[in-house]
C-alpha cells in the first residue's frame, strides 16, 4: 500500500531495504538451478579447433595459388611479361646451347643468333667457341653468294626462308607478277572446277588491290604489303596455323566477291598484269578490309623488329588474328631475340596457359577460405577467451554455461 503522496510506509521501505542488503543464498543440492543443456554447460573445443584447422589447411593449399593466378591476370595483356615468365623456368645455359647446336646443324643461322641474343640479355654464359662458331654462321649467310640465291629464290617461287629471300618476294608481289602469278593459277584452278586455295587467291587479289595505295602513298601501306606476302607464304610452305588460317578466310569471306572474281580472273594471265589487276579491284571491297589490313600490319611489324622467319614462326604459332598482334608486341620488345622466345615457349609466350575463368575461380577460392578461416579463429578465440575469464573470476559452472 502507498500513502496519498505515492509512498510506501516507513515499515514497508524498511523492510525492503533489509532485504537487499542480505547475502543472496547459496544453491544448495536441493535448490538446484534452472537445468541447462551440457553443451551449453561445457562446450567443447575439440571440435571447434578441429575445424579451424582444417580451414588452415584449405587456406594454405589455396592462398599461394590464388595470389600466382592474381599475378598472372595482371599481366594478361603483356606478352613480354608473359614470355618472362615462361623463360625464368625454362631457359638455362645448357637449353641454349642445346638449342643453337640443333640450329647450327639445320643451317639455320638466324636461329642460332637468335638463342645467343637472348642469352646475352639474360646474362646466361655460353662456350665462347660456340659463339664463335654462330658469328661464323651468320656471316655465311648474310654473304653476297647467298643473299643473291635467296632473292632470286623468293623472286621465282615467293617463298622466303630469311630476309634476301623476302626481299625477292616483296618486290615480286610489290610489281604484281607474284600476286598475278598465284592470282591466275588459284584462279584458273577455280574457274575450272579444280581444288584451289582460295585462301591464297583471295591474299593474292587483295594485295594486288592494295599495290596502287603502295605507290600512291610512297611506301606507307609496305608493312601491310608484306605481312600480305608472308601470309600467303606461311600459307605454301603449311606454316600457317589452321585456327589462324581459318580467321583468315572469314575477314577474306566479307572482303572479296568470289563470284564476281571466278568470273573476272577467267581471262587474266601472268602476261596481262593489268587485267588480273582490274579484276581484283572489281572484286575486292577494301573498305571492309580493315581487320585485314591490322592483321598484315602487324605481321610486317614483326618482320621489321625481329625477321622474316621470326614472322612465319609468328604465323605459326598464333591462332587468331588478335595473337599476332600480341606476336608484334613481343617482337617491338625483343627485336632478334623473338624467334628464340617462340621456339622455346611457343603459344605459351603470348597467351596464359591457364584460362582466365580458371585463375578467377582460384582467386575466390582463396579469398573464401581466407575468410572461413579467419571467421572460424575468431569465433575459437572468443570461446576460450570467455572460459578463461569465468575461471579467473571463479564464477560456477552452471552460471558460466548460461552465459
Amino acid at each position: 500500500m502507498r500513502d496519498a503522496r505515492g509512498f510506501a510506509p516507513p515499515e514497508l521501505r524498511r523492510l525492503w531495504r533489509a532485504e537487499a542488503a542480505a547475502p543472496a543464498p547459496k544453491p544448495t543440492a536441493k535448490s538446484k538451478p534452472p537445468s541447462t543443456p551440457v553443451a551449453a554447460r561445457n562446450p567443447r573445443l575439440a571440435p571447434v579447433l578441429l575445424a579451424v584447422a582444417l580451414l588452415a589447411a584449405l587456406a594454405a593449399y589455396l592462398v599461394p595459388r590464388g595470389l600466382e593466378a592474381q599475378a598472372l591476370l595482371a599481366i594478361e595483356d603483356d606478352p613480354a611479361r608473359i614470355a618472362d615468365r615462361v623463360l625464368d623456368e625454362t631457359f638455362k645455359a645448357e637449353v641454349a646451347e642445346r638449342e643453337i647446336e640443333v640450329a647450327l646443324a639445320n643451317d639455320d643461322a638466324d636461329l642460332a643468333r637468335s638463342f645467343a641474343d637472348l642469352a646475352a640479355a639474360r646474362h646466361v654464359a655460353l662456350d665462347p667457341a660456340l659463339t664463335e662458331r654462330v658469328d661464323a654462321a651468320v656471316a655465311e649467310a648474310n654473304s653476297a653468294g647467298h643473299a643473291a640465291r635467296s632473292f632470286a629464290y623468293g623472286f621465282v617461287t615467293g617463298t622466303p626462308d630469311d630476309a634476301a629471300a623476302l626481299a625477292g618476294t616483296a618486290i615480286g608481289d610489290l610489281f604484281v607478277f607474284g600476286d598475278v602469278r598465284d592470282a591466275v593459277r588459284e584462279g584458273g584452278n577455280l574457274a575450272l572446277g579444280r581444288p584451289a586455295d582460295e585462301l591464297i587467291l583471295g591474299l593474292a587479289c587483295v594485295g594486288l588491290a592494295i599495290t596502287a595505295g603502295t605507290y600512291a602513298t610512297l611506301g606507307t601501306a609496305a608493312p601491310a604489303r608484306i605481312g600480305l606476302s608472308l601470309a600467303k607464304a606461311a600459307r605454301k610452305t603449311g606454316r600457317l596455323s589452321g585456327e589462324l588460317a581459318a580467321g583468315i578466310g572469314r575477314m577474306l569471306r566479307n572482303v572479296v566477291d568470289w563470284s564476281r572474281l571466278k568470273r573476272a580472273i577467267a581471262g587474266a594471265s601472268i602476261s596481262k598484269p593489268a587485267l588480273a589487276m582490274r579484276a581484283a579491284r572489281e572484286a575486292v571491297k577494301l573498305r571492309r578490309a580493315g581487320g585485314l589490313m591490322h592483321f598484315a600490319r602487324d605481321v610486317g611489324t614483326v618482320q621489321v623488329k625481329a625477321g622474316t622467319r621470326a614472322a612465319l614462326d609468328g604465323l605459326r604459332v598464333a591462332e587468331t588474328p588478335r595473337e599476332m598482334a600480341r606476336v608484334a608486341r613481343l617482337a617491338e620488345k625483343e627485336g632478334s631475340r623473338t624467334r628464340a622466345i617462340l621456339k622455346l615457349a611457343g603459344r605459351g609466350a603470348i597467351a596464359l596457359s591457364v584460362a582466365t575463368f580458371n585463375l578467377g575461380s582460384w582467386i575466390l577460392g582463396a579469398l573464401f577460405a581466407t575468410f572461413a578461416f579467419i571467421s572460424a579463429l575468431k569465433g575459437t578465440t572468443e570461446r576460450i577467451t570467455l572460459r578463461v575469464l569465468h575461471r579467473r573470476k571463479g564464477l560456477a559452472p552452471w552460471y558460466r554455461g548460461s552465459h
